[in-house]
């Protein structure tokens, strides 16, 4: 099987898990197909070609992924067409932005066991285990992100000299 296939398919795969996640399915196609490829950068008009999709499909999906940061354009010397890459540093971007979602439920879990009288009240046990989580999470994702940005960093130095 060639490089492009496997490619192509691990591609797939991973849009059909997103997907099931809850990520539009288009959305998690161009996202895939970015990722998986080996071009720097893309055009709404390669997507469309490569995918078999609309012209409206993939204004959408690029749309959508943007704004959470996981696609971004950039300039091309030369060419009158939007490029299109999966941007470095991706993921713990898209990670550190959950931080807002973290405290939200944090926060209702805190009211929530307020209202239901604490934690010694069926609700308030259980609100009481989720505001625990959330706080908990809250307090250990920004180091982790930054621990791994540090490794990440020193691997990739590493690996150009």
């Amino acid at each position: 099987m060639g490089h492009d296939k496997q490619l192509r398919d691990a591609a797939e795969k991973l849009a059909l898990i997103l997907a099931q996640g809850g990520m539009q399915r288009t959305a998690a196609r161009v996202m895939a197909s970015l990722l998986f490829s080996q071009r720097e950068t893309t055009t709404a008009a390669d997507l469309r070609e490569e995918l078999q999709i609309s012209s409206g499909a993939v204004s959408g999906a690029v749309k959508q992924l943007t704004l959470s940061g996981l696609l971004e354009r950039v300039p091309a010397p030369g060419s009158r067409r939007d490029h299109y890459r999966f941007p470095d540093g991706a993921w713990a971007k898209l990670m550190s932005q959950q931080n807002q979602l973290l405290a939200t439920m944090g926060e209702v879990a805190e009211q929530g066991l307020a209202a239901a009288g604490g934690p010694s009240t069926p609700a308030g046990r259980r609100l009481a285990e989720m505001e625990d989580f959330y706080a908990f999470i809250l307090r250990e994702l920004p180091p982790l992100i930054d621990r791994w940005r540090t490794d990440f960093t020193a691997k990739r130095a590493a690996d150009i000299g």
